[in-house]
């Protein structure tokens, strides 16, 4: 966990109204999945609307997903917030940022097909 990283995540791309909530669950070992949860079924009021750009449901494999975030900006490194931190497109959300508080990608839950996948862009 990354304090900092997450802070500037959630403040770029939350709604403001539960983004004390989300660092505090973010910061407990204990609370940390609802958090998580958070983005599964909700996220549509969970993560600012005027930043999603939404994805194609292709299926993606890591290669297809360097490729399109490189598009919309230099990627280096990357911090991830998922319920693996090892592991994206594992059927849970997940969160990558590649350029602290401007770009990110998230993945939502998996239900049925290919889960809803957005880029996540200041300005977009």
């Amino acid at each position: 966990m990354n304090r900092t990283q997450e802070q500037l995540i959630v403040k770029a791309f939350f709604e403001k109204r539960i983004q004390e909530r989300v660092l505090h669950e973010l910061a407990s070992p204990k609370k940390r999945l609802d958090a998580l949860s958070r983005l599964c079924h909700n996220y549509t009021t969970t993560l600012r609307k005027k930043y999603l750009i939404e994805l194609p449901k292709d299926n993606f494999n890591k290669e297809n997903l360097e490729s399109l975030l490189r598009k919309y900006g230099p990627t280096k490194q990357c911090y991830v917030i998922s319920w693996d931190e090892d592991i994206v497109g594992l059927g849970m959300s997940s969160i990558i940022s590649c350029i602290p508080g401007e770009l990110a990608y998230f993945e939502s839950e998996q239900g049925y097909g290919a889960p809803p996948r957005y880029v996540l862009k200041r300005n977009a």
